[in-house]
């Protein structure tokens, strides 16, 4: 049975993050009811698909290469904040309050999912502290089970180096509950209290 370019759509529409088929189909439909946006956004992601390049130094995505982050030298080159991917970027970015520089895995380290270190941009991390001087490296994985196993694999790998090496900060809030945190997050609260 051939499938329809209507159906092929949905398919694509719906591997995207966040999406099942049932708002694949409702994307689809709303795109074909206004076919002058569904052009644009072709013609968009055509464009895109041309212009995007991944950075050779930290592997973010930018319109050059090195990226626009790689190449301000207002930036503090001593400091590396290493993260799972470039969404985890946009979202420090977004602060606007850390002025270092960025490595970006494409990942965490999973057994399961067949995800190595060779699989990821993990190998280069200790060239990049080396050749570029770096004095802290911020791991900022996620606290999932492959965030915090990916975080101390690069800690144990990047140990001989005698870098310093930080996590981001954990725990409760601020405005939140705590009846309403999970245990995990308590837990690691109190483990990672400090002086009031």
């Amino acid at each position: 049975m051939q499938i329809n370019s209507l159906e092929q759509l949905i398919k694509t529409i719906s591997k995207l993050p966040g999406l099942g088929p049932k708002s694949a189909k409702r994307i689809a439909l709303s795109l074909i009811q206004n076919k002058d946006e569904m052009v644009k956004l072709s013609s968009l992601l055509d464009q895109t698909v041309a212009e995007i390049k991944i950075c050779k130094i930290c592997a973010n995505i930018d319109v050059s290469n090195p990226c626009a982050i790689c190449m301000d030298d207002k930036r503090d080159g001593s400091v590396l904040c290493v993260v799972e991917n470039i969404a985890d970027l946009w979202a420090i970015e977004k602060s606007k309050t850390y002025k270092g520089t960025y490595h970006v895995l494409g990942g965490t380290l999973s057994a399961i999912e067949g995800k190595t270190p060779q699989s990821l941009n993990i190998n280069n991390i200790q060239d990049r502290v080396t050749v570029h001087s770096i004095q802290e490296v911020i791991i900022a994985t996620n606290s999932t089970l492959e965030g915090q196993t990916t975080g101390h694999y690069i800690a144990k790998l990047l140990e001989p180096l005698g870098v310093k090496m930080s996590r981001l900060a954990s725990g409760i809030p601020i405005g939140a509950e705590l009846d309403y945190i999970d245990d995990g997050t308590l837990a690691l609260a109190l483990k990672l209290r400090h002086k009031f």
